[in-house]
């Protein structure tokens, strides 16, 4: 279309000029500081606007009608030192944060959602430097004595949509012949196996100790070693923000902020 209307893009240069003069001005605004990465712009001047999934507790959850948990925590670090107050906004995990859709949309500037680095991942957004290991975990409730998928043959296990949970019960599926129910949230997730819904549930190790630890009545009694590691999402390209987010991870690690806020959610710190 521009080069159709040359003439008329012309003589609208300094209507134009004037314009971006001013969105410069208005961008400038939304701008939260500098790095070596270079101009951190936010979506909300003054806020730093997080996409999570909830609940997935310790690390995401409602207290008091207030979000609180461990990325919550470590987000705020960041917040901080880029001098603005931390927002959160729950979005779907699947199609919304792992996909990359919720940051290209403007939504959020950062994904903390307890979310596994991985290949496929990569490809929608990108990551912080990890800052949590875990593996994943099987839920049963107790006195069940399955202790391990070779036992789920003809039964049910659950999985989370979107997770790397879901993805290693896939790829075993014929080999132990369970079958998989799908569930939205870890919450829904966890309910059944409490009232015998699914025979088990996979998910990461330490929202499901966590689980097991406050419902007595369930209990891990596997751990797969998978070598999962967090990562904090940012937009593919955003290497101001990421710039950023991974200085303040390091600073947190190195001034022992990382270790004691490990410790408030996880009961020790970290090995």
């Amino acid at each position: 279309m521009a080069r159709r209307r040359t003439l008329r893009a012309l003589a609208l240069l300094p209507a134009v000029a004037v314009a971006l003069a001013a969105a410069g001005c208005a961008e400038s605004t939304k701008s939260e500081g500098t790095v070596a990465g270079g101009e951190i712009s936010l979506v909300e001047p003054g806020t730093l606007t997080t996409c999570t999934h909830l609940p997935y507790e310790p690390f995401q959850f409602k207290q008091g009608g207030k979000t609180v948990g461990f990325d919550v925590d470590l987000v705020d670090l960041v917040a901080r030192d880029l001098g603005v107050e931390q927002k959160i906004v729950d979005a779907p995990f699947d199609e919304g944060i792992q996909s990359g859709e919720s940051l290209n949309s403007g939504q959020c500037d950062v994904a903390a959602a307890a979310m596994t680095i991985t290949e496929e991942r990569k490809k929608n957004l990108d990551f912080s430097d990890p800052y949590f290991s875990a593996e994943q975990a099987l839920l049963v409730k107790k006195g069940s004595e399955i202790t391990d998928l070779s036992q789920l043959d003809g039964k049910t296990l659950g999985v989370q949509v979107g997770t790397t949970g879901q993805i290693y019960a896939e790829e075993n599926k014929d080999k132990f012949g369970y079958k998989i129910k799908v569930f939205d949230d870890l919450a829904l997730q966890q309910t059944d196996v409490r009232t015998g819904g699914v025979a088990a549930a996979i998910n990461d190790n330490g929202v499901l100790l966590n689980f097991a630890k406050n419902h007595p009545d369930t209990e891990v009694t596997k751990e797969f070693t998978t070598g999962d590691k967090y990562g904090i999402g940012v937009q593919k390209g955003n290497k101001a923000l990421l710039a950023k987010v991974n200085e303040s991870l390091a600073k947190a690690k190195q001034s022992g902020e990382y270790d004691k806020i490990y410790e408030k959610w996880f009961g020790a710190k970290p090995e």
